[in-house]
């Protein structure tokens, strides 16, 4: 597995470099790639399934001028921005009896990032509602996955300085609720880690035991996606 440390201009090609990672992953095999990124601009971005009007604050979003995008994976629908760090895997299945299927992806996945915050925080993390990471059950990160033939996209965000305040202005309450929740808002469901982008990720690439950077970044796959999905309205008013 090698790594990919790019955070682009517009939130539209963050979104589609993810998609183009695992597609290229797809097409011509390799060990995979773990890639991180964070926006300068706050935007929302809706899972593949999710209902826009349920679950996001739409005439609020309009006043800030802040975009809604749908991505390709499952799972909710969240606020990025500064302070919000997110990861991408995107690698082969392969033989692997544990990523086989969904719950043996997320199972894999959410147990190892468990074990790597827990070192580098030197307190209890917990997994919980499937896919997400708490401390004291307060959410700290959010994940997805999308499978392919032979290729499965993992991502998600880590909150380390984020504006919380925001993220309950500008969304809902989502429409499918881990039992652990608890119907709790926003601002007292999240929580903050605190720490340097840098220690996460430093954190992270040794976890996935990755040293190498990859050179030549699927960009002219990314720009067309752009174009075909994350830019084009149609898409994100698609469900």
């Amino acid at each position: 597995m090698k790594y990919l440390d790019l955070s682009l201009a517009l939130p539209e090609e963050n979104l589609a470099l993810d998609e183009a990672l695992v597609d290229q992953c797809d097409e011509e095999g390799g060990g995979g790639v773990l890639r991180f990124w964070e926006s300068k601009q706050h935007f929302v971005v809706v899972g593949y399934s999710n209902q826009i009007d349920e679950e996001v604050r739409v005439e609020d979003c309009r006043e800030k001028t802040i975009p809604i995008l749908r991505r390709c994976s499952g799972g909710g629908t969240v606020l990025q921005g500064p302070g919000c760090l997110n990861y991408t895997l995107a690698f082969p299945i392969g033989d692997s009896s544990e990523l086989q299927t969904v719950t043996g992806t997320n199972r894999f996945v959410m147990n190892k990032h468990r074990d790597i915050l827990t070192i580098l925080l030197g307190t209890s993390v917990e997994v919980l509602g499937h896919t997400d990471l708490a401390l004291n059950h307060l959410k700290f990160s959010g994940n997805a996955q999308r499978r392919k033939r032979r290729t499965l996209l993992f991502h998600g965000t880590f909150l380390l300085h984020f504006e919380l305040r925001l993220v309950g202005e500008l969304l809902r309450l989502p429409s499918k609720q881990p039992a652990y929740r608890e119907s709790r808002s926003h601002e007292k469901f999240l929580v903050n880690l605190g720490i340097p982008a840098p220690t996460v990720k430093s954190a992270l690439k040794k976890g996935w035991n990755v040293s190498e950077q990859l050179q030549l970044a699927p960009l002219e796959r990314m720009k067309q996606l752009v174009i075909d999905k994350y830019a084009n309205a149609a898409w994100t008013a698609c469900r």
